[in-house]
């Protein structure tokens, strides 16, 4: 599937409300009661975790639990999530990062070509451009068996230091009870706005290069007013720029899990008690 046949376009009140009711009829229907996560309304919902991440390395996703999601981390970017119906997403797509398996969705980013590809491979099913090539909005809101997706855009900064509108995607994905936010290319602090439309987030993937995106100071602003229980850092292609975050975050009162592996089966029972840094090595 090339870029022309992108996902059209689904934004909206309306329609949004259209795909959770359809998301509702599907769960019913297929007798799971844990396909959707809603980021509104996680927060009332929240129960007490258990105190440890559950680790992963000998647990495939075709075993998955209705409840568990898979969650790979790739490299640079891109990380693959796998839901308990086997949706296979691949984040942040490009030409260099990816996943050993052919993704059904992939999500892309405009920053530069380490977070997308002119030439995605023709049988993913679903491209969702997080920026629009010919300007202005490019909403998402898609369903696709037991995942929902959409992003919310934010600004970004062209190399000549001059502001390109919308030309970063947030991209939220709801499965399994859960909320996992991609921060894309974060060039800014978010909003309120931007807060409100992201809900509670259970698991964020964060920029932490600490050069081209946000500096470290306003990345932990970001992160302290998302307030997520896992923090995946991601995008530390710069020297000492992991290491950097990881203490920060641990001088903040973060608590930190390093794992030896790339691969973590996330749930909401397994959500630590204490907000984790959670380091991933890449595949």
């Amino acid at each position: 599937m090339g870029i022309s046949s992108v996902i059209a376009n689904t934004g909206g009140g309306a329609k949004r409300a259209v795909l959770t009711l359809a998301a509702g009829a599907m769960v019913l229907a297929a007798g799971i009661a844990t396909a959707q996560a809603s980021c509104q309304i996680l927060a009332d919902a929240w129960r007490a975790p258990a105190p440890l991440l559950q680790r992963a390395a000998l647990v495939e996703p075709a075993s998955l639990d209705r409840d568990q999601v898979a969650i790979r981390y790739i490299g640079h970017a891109t990380f693959e999530i796998e839901t308990p119906m086997g949706v296979r997403i691949a984040t942040d797509y490009n030409a260099i990062h990816k996943p050993e398996r052919l993704p059904r969705i992939v999500t892309m980013n405009g920053a530069h070509g380490t977070h997308f590809t002119m030439t995605p491979d023709p049988g993913i099913e679903h491209v969702l451009m997080g920026w629009n090539p010919n300007g202005g909005p490019m909403d998402h809101d898609l369903l696709v068996d037991d995942v929902r997706i959409r992003n919310i855009q934010t600004n970004i900064r062209g190399w000549n230091g001059e502001t390109r509108k919308l030309g970063n995607s947030i991209f939220v994905f709801e499965v399994a009870d859960l909320c996992i936010a991609h921060l894309g290319h974060l060039h800014h602090r978010l909003t309120q706005n931007d807060l409100a439309r992201l809900g509670t987030i259970d698991i964020v993937f964060a920029p932490v290069d600490n050069a081209s995106t946000l500096r470290l100071d306003s990345m932990v602003e970001v992160l302290k007013a998302v307030s997520p229980r896992i923090v995946i850092p991601m995008h530390a292609y710069t020297y000492g720029s992991l290491e950097g975050f990881t203490t920060r975050m641990v001088s903040e009162g973060y608590a930190l899990t390093l794992s030896d592996s790339p691969l973590l089966i996330a749930s909401r029972a397994s959500l630590p008690a204490e907000t984790t840094v959670l380091v991933l090595p890449e595949r």
